[in-house]
């Protein structure tokens, strides 16, 4: 399944309400398995409030997951797809 990479920030809303932050992880984690995702959050210092990595099966199952969270309000985000060195090897393999 494609990899995706997500670095997010607070927004106003979503730092003020901090201490609500686990119960929203455990939700978004319920939100992208329903629909059919698998992700992983985690809390960072630094540039970056949280990181999540999602396991979609498409591209457009992880912008819908993103999307889905995204509208609560919480945070903001900026996803880039990935590949395990497994499956970039496969892509590099072509190189001519």
């Amino acid at each position: 399944m494609p990899h995706y990479i997500s670095l997010l920030n607070w927004t106003e809303q979503g730092i003020k309400n901090v201490k609500e932050s686990p119960k929203r992880a455990d939700a978004a984690t319920a939100v992208a398995s329903k629909l059919g995702a698998k992700m992983q959050i985690f809390y960072t210092m630094g540039e970056y409030d949280l990181v999540s990595v999602t396991e979609a099966p498409n591209d457009d199952v992880a912008m819908q997951v993103l999307l889905e969270l995204a509208k609560l309000g919480n945070v903001r985000s900026k996803t880039m797809k990935a590949w395990t060195p497994a499956e970039a090897t496969k892509v590099i393999s072509k190189l001519q």
